[in-house]
């Protein structure tokens, strides 16, 4: 099983950025899916995640800003975030618990990582 980010990049504060999340490989038709974030001297921390019913868990700092989203077998994720400010620079991790239940995954449930794409937001 393979994740493939991609859509990182430099932003200006308050500008927009997409990331996507695919997952190859994968022997199960829907997949448990989150974005994590891990700045310099933290530790990772939930942005937020897609359950296989599609339902969706955000981080307090992120919501009415962030949406992830999936197609219908989330094979493919994405991330969109919006009024980006300095303190959503890091690194961004896409993780897949294939074949999860019902529910979001807690951070240890995760069986697979991307390689993490950079987000920079400068002011």
């Amino acid at each position: 099983v393979q994740l493939v980010e991609s859509g990182g990049g430099l932003v200006q504060a308050g500008g927009s950025l997409r990331l996507s999340c695919a997952i190859s490989g994968s022997i199960f038709i829907r997949n448990a899916m989150g974005w994590y974030r891990q700045a310099p001297g933290k530790q990772r921390e939930l942005v937020a995640s897609i359950a296989s019913d599609d339902s969706t868990k955000y981080a307090d700092s992120v919501k009415g800003r962030f949406t992830i989203s999936g197609d219908n077998t989330k094979n493919t994720v994405w991330l969109q975030m919006n009024s980006l400010k300095q303190e959503d620079t890091a690194v961004y991790f896409c993780a897949a618990a294939p074949g999860y239940g019902l529910g979001h995954p807690d951070f240890y449930e995760y069986d697979y990582w991307g390689q993490g794409t950079q987000v920079t937001v400068s002011s």
